[in-house]
């Protein structure tokens, strides 16, 4: 069985173009039952110099022997291949760390898209996102940024909300410095750092820098991780510099939360 999903996906390495690039660019596993809709996600991909599709695969089994053969950086994981999604997308990390899973759904679950999150899952789709979004999602998470929708925004947001309200521990002991507690104030207002830099006045790089040592310090991975963090543990109300008090002129506007900062983009978070 394994076997058949190898030479199966061997037929799709070929870049759908003249090949220039194709090793620079995204490499992309299709895992999914319908033949159809693999076909027309690599209609939809062929079209985009910078992706290509290097496997396919139409079960569990031979996305899992998909994710150890081909070196992709992105795998396209129908939920209806596993009985567990959440389970599924542990086993994919597994098998290949460097790759990260989208997973598509068909209906949206509320548990279910939590689950596939926690467990390392980069994106929850679904299987009537436009094509458009579809080639922005799958870029994003090839830089290593995750992907919600509006919903998924909201039901991250409601779980983290919830535990908040269950009591357990107070606030962190870890204390920002002002010039971190501007920027993190920045990332859940939904700033982009090429803006971050600007109203904190220092060039992008720098914040890059500030972010990779507030990471750290907080124990996040990722600019999501981060804003659900300081929601969650408050750490940007009293006790920590507001960001938007020291910054630069321009601040004239009232500070969003960062609930309706990350619900204004619904297609994405980063």
């Amino acid at each position: 069985m394994v076997s058949t999903a190898v030479k199966m996906m061997e037929e799709s390495t070929d870049p759908p173009g003249d090949g220039q690039g194709a090793e620079a660019g995204i490499r992309i596993i299709l895992a999914d039952t319908q033949a159809i809709f693999r076909a027309g996600i690599r209609k939809i991909l062929a079209l985009e110099d910078d992706i290509r599709v290097v496997g396919q695969a139409e079960s569990f089994v031979q996305a899992i022997a998909a994710a150890g053969k081909f070196s992709a950086d992105v795998i396209l994981f129908e939920s209806a291949l596993a009985s567990d999604p959440a389970d599924a997308v542990t086993e994919l990390q597994r098998q290949a760390p460097k790759c990260r899973t989208i997973v598509v759904t068909s209906e949206s679950n509320q548990e279910q898209t939590l689950e596939c999150f926690r467990r390392g899952a980069y994106g929850v789709i679904s299987r009537e996102i436009e094509p458009e979004q579809l080639v922005e999602c799958v870029r994003k998470v090839a830089q290593g940024e995750p992907w919600l929708d509006q919903q998924g925004v909201n039901w991250v947001l409601e779980a983290y909300r919830s535990q908040g309200t269950r009591g357990g521990g107070g606030r962190p002991k870890v204390q920002l410095t002002p010039k971190e507690s501007i920027i993190v104030s920045c990332v859940t207002q939904g700033m982009k750092n090429k803006e971050i830099a600007n109203r904190v006045g220092t060039t992008e790089q720098v914040v890059k820098n500030y972010l990779r040592k507030v990471y750290d310090k907080l124990g996040v991975a990722d600019r999501l991780e981060l804003a659900l963090y300081c929601l969650h543990h408050r750490v940007l109300e009293s006790g920590a510099t507001p960001a938007t008090q020291p910054a630069p002129p321009a601040n004239g506007a009232a500070q969003p939360s960062a609930a309706a900062a990350m619900a204004a983009t619904p297609s994405k978070i980063s």
